[in-house]
């Protein structure tokens, strides 16, 4: 008995956890070796940044301000302003290594109605488009210029997926007459640039797969690493999240990406002293393209990292059955925008980027997560002085700009990328590139927006979804018409089993994520109030149909066999539901979480562990699974 429930409660832990500690040592290897040395990278003023650029992160494509609409962009500015002026973009309280941090950004989520995005154990809950075809007449769940600034990031959003889909092999580089200066300036590097050496250098990243608590004996770097992964990737005031030792999510994304200001000397004033080639035993060994890994070759390198990725990911969600992955094979269908801001000016301490000596990171090493697996991401970068929109070109030289720096991950040979922005560019990552790399987004000297448009796996993403979960499981109960008394109309185990995942699911992956941050929009929009409420009213009447399953594995008329096996499978979802219920208390008691105001403050719903009136339910977990224990010992 004891060892089949330790089995249950263990196996999402051991596979975790397995593959966690593959990536450290991973990583440990890779810190060895790099020492206390930093990697080279290279920027658009350095020899052989555009054979760089082209051999091994062919998957980058940057779109000067000026190929976008003008109007385009008046309205896609004003609309982050309005959103940035109404408070809708706000931090989120993510979950990295089993504690809760703060990210760097704040962000909001829009996107197709009723989808959900999931990066470091945090759902987000999308405000609708509010474009034409998704208006439900009488429904006014926001105010007139919200709906207005809505719908310029939908009309931004197409934009970006007729243009991903018209983009042609080797595109690298969408720009007009102010770009051409600095494209010919990278493109005149040799083969081989100063520091270009050794072409593979992606270590950045994980995050969240490094523990410094298990004392380990890696750099000065490790600790560092760890931290910012997990927080790079969405912008976590310290951590990053999944992945190997390039990052996990996912966020991210994400996920904060950049914005930047006109490039000028500052902009690129760092680039040439770490190009110098900090590592020696880099020094002009091979010549760039011979290091060089174009995509192909780190795709074939990245393909189990990925799929581990990805069954991680699939634990972390907890979904009832786990959907098979997506992969993108048609035109670019972005259905949410992940909105990022954040001001430097306000951060009292900003890392710095620890392995190529990029500058301070505002997101750390990652890859964004919960895509579906080879789809694109699209950013839009908007730097700015204030909420009034003044732009940050304005400013002249004396402003850094914002830049994006990627790696090759589980790479510390092919030199990094620094890609400077001005406000108003886009990038995309095509390809596997996301998957493949890793991202960071370095900060300027001015606030900065950025929308990061991409494909979510929405598999069990979905308000669609987890209703039709909910019709599943109450299926299985019937209601008598004349006496409205409750019954279980099977009690296969394999039936009650299946139920039992949907009840948590909906518990713990939809109301309790919903009420820890999710209500906090409703202030802004109030488009998932009702579908909540009814999730609310389904998650009942599944607390009702345990209470039937209590009564039929007590019940001593069932046969010894089939009673055991409703009494395991009950055990084992319930052990399960007290852990998880647990830790969402904590969650929502901890410190930080009450440092947020009132209106932001995570919701532990009073009916959690409430006897209520209507509802005259066994509550309290603990005496149910002792009553369970009692009984398989004495089968």
């Amino acid at each position: 008995m004891n060892a089949r429930q330790c089995k249950h409660n263990s196996r999402n832990m051991k596979r975790s956890g397995d593959s966690e500690g593959e990536k450290r040592r991973k990583r440990r290897r890779l810190l060895k070796e790099l020492g206390d040395q930093k990697i080279p990278f290279l920027g658009p003023s350095d020899r052989g940044f555009q054979q760089l650029w082209d051999s091994s992160y062919s998957g980058l494509v940057l779109k000067r301000s000026c190929s976008l609409p003008a109007e385009l962009h008046a309205r896609v500015q004003a609309a982050l302003l309005t959103l940035r002026k109404k408070g809708c973009l706000l931090r989120d309280l993510v979950r990295v290594r089993d504690r809760d941090v703060f990210t760097n950004v704040s962000r909001a989520l829009l996107g197709d109605q009723g989808h959900t995005y999931r990066y470091l154990d945090t759902r987000l809950f999308a405000i609708p488009w509010h474009n034409e075809d998704s208006e439900v007449k009488g429904q006014n769940c926001c105010d007139p210029d919200l709906r207005a600034a809505c719908k310029a990031l939908w009309e931004l959003n197409n934009f970006f997926c007729s243009d991903v889909a018209q983009l042609k092999e080797g595109d690298r580089l969408a720009q007009c007459a102010k770009g051409e200066t600095e494209t010919k300036q990278a493109e005149q590097g040799d083969t081989e640039s100063k520091h270009s050496e050794d072409s593979k250098i992606s270590e950045g990243g994980d995050s969240e797969s490094q523990k410094s608590e298990e004392g380990d004996t890696e750099s000065k770097h490790s600790e560092e690493w760890d931290v910012e992964s997990k927080q790079s990737e969405e912008g976590c005031s310290g951590t990053k999240v999944e992945g190997d030792w390039e990052t996990g999510s996912r966020h991210s994304s994400e996920e904060g990406e950049s914005s930047l200001v006109k490039p000028s000397e500052t902009c690129v004033a760092g680039e040439s002293e770490h190009s110098e080639g900090k590592l020696p035993g880099w020094q002009a060994k091979t010549s760039l393209k011979t290091e060089s890994v174009g995509p192909g070759t780190q795709g074939k390198a990245q393909q189990k990292h990925s799929s581990e990725d990805k069954e991680e990911q699939v634990s972390r969600q907890g979904c009832s059955h786990p959907s098979p992955p997506q992969v993108c094979t048609d035109h670019a269908r972005f259905n949410v925008t992940l909105l990022n801001y954040m001001d430097p000016s306000s951060m009292s301490q900003l890392k710095e980027e620890p392995y190529y000596g990029m500058g301070k990171m505002a997101v750390g090493w990652h890859h964004d997560e919960n895509l579906i697996t080879h789809s694109p991401v699209a950013v839009y970068s908007y730097s700015c002085h204030d909420d009034k929109g003044e732009s940050s070109e304005g400013s002249g030289s004396e402003k850094a700009c914002w830049r994006i720096g990627l790696k090759v991950a589980w790479d510390i040979h092919t030199p990094g990328l620094m890609l400077p922005l001005e406000s108003g560019d886009c990038y995309y990552m095509r390809d596997d590139l996301n998957s493949t790399h890793q991202h960071c987004v370095l900060a300027g000297d001015t606030a900065r927006f950025s929308s990061t448009h991409r494909m979510a796996e929405c598999s069990n993403g979905t308000l669609t979804y987890i209703q039709s979960k909910c019709q599943e499981a109450l299926s299985n109960l019937h209601t008598d018409p004349e006496t409205g008394s409750h019954s279980l109309l099977a009690l296969l185990p394999t039936t009650l089993q299946r139920c039992e995942e949907i009840h948590n699911e909906v518990e713990f992956e939809w109301l309790r994520q919903y009420w820890f941050q999710g209500q906090r929009y409703t202030r802004f929009c109030s488009w998932w109030s009702k579908p909540m409420e009814q999730l609310e009213k389904d998650w009942k009447l599944m607390e009702m149909m345990t209470k039937l399953f209590l009564t039929s594995v007590e019940d001593e008329g069932q046969a010894g066999e089939e009673r055991m096996e409703m009494a395991e499978t009950l055990l084992s979802a319930l052990t399960d539901r007290q852990q998880q219920r647990q830790t969402w208390r904590d969650r929502c008691h901890s410190s930080l979480a009450q440092t947020l105001p009132p209106q932001e403050a995570p919701v532990d719903r009073p009916f959690w562990g409430v006897d209520d009136p209507g509802m005259p339910l066994p509550f309290d977990l603990a005496d149910i699974i002792n009553r369970v224990e009692s009984l398989l010992w004495r089968m």
